[in-house]
């Protein structure tokens, strides 16, 4: 590694690494045993229930990774000062509209990526932890159990995939540096009219429809595919839905930013994630966000890019 940021409470990255690669196996561990219909590991209970979560359904599935993970952060790092939000703990600890966390240092969870594609068995469901400093993603994990990746970006140091015996993969941004070579992933649900609308004034040469966001920036890091594009309608994505594929993108030299090239925002006091954003691995990131940015001024005038 290149270069380490100094972590709260004199923790040591090596330390945190190592206890993020085993509360991430773990999670798959969890996870598959859920979509094989099998008793998890660590206690947890065989029944997958679900519920409505208001946003989308929430499994038991979700409950126990939250909850695996949150422990095992809280448990092996009893003295750090950062503060945990998750999607599941939100509605107790936050609200929209209530005044930013006031923390140096945030955790941003997400422990199912992807719920209604884990339900459907399509395999294209993740697990997202990003570590926020001063509101901006300065590591993230993005785990896919089903293909057996972490996907670790650290802010200064790069990105990489790792399997679970350590091996380790670089990234590899396919080579296509025009729009009209790129291949768009882009989403299986949440669609709308102006999406739909901005997808077909878009010159790709290519479209895949993938599920979960940190699927989608897998892809981008693979070389599969060259940019995703997130468009808000009467809902949009949450921080927990972002935050860990930025860090881990950024990371490898990638970019996620708003169509007008604005970063991302976190910790705002609004959980969400409005407006058009596009992840791509950056060699025509800005001629493809000024295309994005014209496409919508002429689909809805009054759309906040």
């Amino acid at each position: 590694m290149k270069k380490e940021f100094e972590l709260p409470n004199e923790l040591e990255l090596d330390d945190l690494l190592r206890k993020l690669r085993s509360l991430s196996w773990g999670a798959a561990d969890i996870l598959k045993a859920y979509s094989k219909g099998k008793k998890p590991p660590y206690g947890f209970p065989q029944a997958l229930s679900v519920q409505d979560g208001g946003d989308g359904p929430v499994s038991a599935a979700d409950l126990a990774v939250n909850s695996w993970l949150l422990d095992g952060l809280n448990n092996s790092f009893p003295s750090a000062s950062w503060t945990m939000i998750s999607e599941e703990n939100s509605k107790e600890e936050l609200v929209n509209g209530s005044p930013p966390v006031d923390n140096q240092w945030i955790w941003i969870l997400d422990p199912l990526d992807g719920t209604k594609d884990f339900l459907k068995g399509t395999g294209e469901y993740a697990v997202h932890l990003a570590l926020l400093k001063f509101n901006v993603p300065v590591l993230g994990l993005v785990l896919i159990p089903e293909l057996d990746e972490l996907w670790i970006g650290i802010e200064g140091s790069g990105a990489w995939c790792e399997d679970r015996i350590g091996n380790k993969k670089p990234v590899t941004f396919s080579e296509s540096n025009k729009i009209s070579e790129m291949t768009l992933v882009t989403t299986r649900s949440h669609r709308d009219e102006n999406l739909d609308k901005l997808i077909g004034s878009i010159p790709f040469l290519e479209k895949k429809k993938v599920g979960s966001v940190g699927c989608k920036v897998a892809k981008i890091l693979k070389g599969e595919a060259d940019f995703y594009v997130s468009l808000s309608g009467s809902t949009a994505p949450k921080d927990w839905d972002m935050a860990a594929p930025e860090a881990v993108l950024n990371a490898a030299g990638g970019s996620f930013t708003h169509a007008n090239m604005k970063r991302l925002s976190y910790n705002t006091g609004d959980l969400h994630q409005w407006g058009c954003l596009i992840a791509s691995h950056g060699k025509d990131h800005e001629n493809l966000c000024k295309h994005i940015e014209n496409e919508l001024s002429v689909i809805d005038p009054t759309f906040p890019v």
